[in-house]
């Protein structure tokens, strides 16, 4: 990915507490079909050092529009490169998918250290 997750210093390292985003409008690309899919994307953890700045976030997020990838193969890079960002203590993405052919799809992966 092209776009750089930025972080910050955690302003209460010392202590544990749980944040939360939640991005409603993710789009990527069918692998198959090409044609595009939607998602909400929620992205838990506990910091430890660093803190995820969220308009980097958005355009990493816009990075995938194009992209053609599977729904299980979108959660974990997305875990992978945020744990790789900001090495939290814990995270989860949860990725839940519009409806295709009358199955909905959630995804669900966790890292903890």
């Amino acid at each position: 990915m092209n776009a750089k997750i930025e972080t910050f210093q955690n302003p209460k390292p010392n202590r544990k507490y749980l944040i939360t985003h939640i991005h409603p409008e993710f789009t990527s690309v069918c692998p198959i079909t090409g044609l595009p899919d939607f998602a909400t994307i929620t992205i838990k953890y506990i910091p430890d050092g660093l803190c995820i700045e969220l308009k980097s976030l958005k355009y990493y997020f816009l990075e995938f529009r194009n992209k053609g990838i599977f729904y299980e193969a979108v959660t974990n890079l997305i875990l992978d490169e945020l744990v790789d960002a900001c090495q939290p203590l814990e995270m989860e993405v949860i990725t839940e998918w519009s409806f295709r052919g009358g199955i909905r799809s959630v995804i669900e992966a966790k890292y903890e250290k």
